[in-house]
């Protein structure tokens, strides 16, 4: 397509519009249905409970300072408590790394290979996942139910210690939970179309060029 004259007097040289306006690069194709609905989705619940133990700590660190600048003493079950909550959040930020598929592992064999191949090792990564914390589970009730028939106390401020260790299955058994719902992501993925990445938050606010 021409439409362009180079000089104002004389001949007219016409040149074809695409080498005077940048054509914009065309659009990627779109994605299959099944690997579309692959896409890693927001875990809400792991995001809200990390604002609420982050917000937590801030706050008892906060007051614990405070206290100990005016009264030179400190509260005595900020430590045990904070202990605690860094536990709980380790627990929901491994769950939330299972739902969007951000655990480490080594790129050599997760993304080397056939997409065949690297299927196969996601599904399996998925798989023992929901197995070691499904037996962590499991074997953690027992620890529960210990603590409370024998009436074992925390030692810093003397609370039931079944208080504390209750939600290590629960939160195992949530990160079972998304460890399968990742595995069944994984294996509806067609196996020759590449696994969707998740976007990098860093990343999102940038323009493309």
């Amino acid at each position: 397509m021409f439409g362009l004259c180079a000089t104002r007097s004389g001949p007219c040289h016409f040149f074809p519009l695409a080498f005077v306006f940048r054509m914009p690069p065309p659009e990627p194709p779109p994605l299959p249905a099944a690997a579309a609905d692959q896409e890693p989705r927001s875990p809400a619940l792991e995001d809200w409970l990390t604002v609420l133990i982050m917000a937590l700590l801030a706050l008892i660190t906060f007051a614990n300072v405070l206290v100990r600048y005016f009264t030179d003493s400190s509260f005595a079950w900020t430590e045990e408590i904070s202990v605690f909550l860094m536990i709980v959040l380790a627990m929901v930020a491994g769950s939330a790394a299972v739902a969007r598929d951000r655990h480490i592992r080594i790129e050599f064999f997760a993304e080397g290979g056939s997409m065949a191949r690297r299927k196969r090792l996601a599904q399996l990564g998925a798989l023992l996942v929901a197995l070691l914390f499904s037996t962590i589970a499991v074997l953690s009730v027992r620890v529960v139910w210990d603590d409370y028939r024998f009436g074992e106390t925390s030692p810093g401020i003397g609370v039931p210690q079944w208080w504390y260790s209750i939600w290590l299955p629960v939160f195992s058994l949530l990160i079972t939970w998304r460890a399968i719902g990742l595995f069944r992501r994984r294996s509806q993925v067609p196996p020759d179309v590449e696994f969707p990445q998740p976007a990098s938050p860093a990343g999102q606010g940038e323009q493309q060029p």
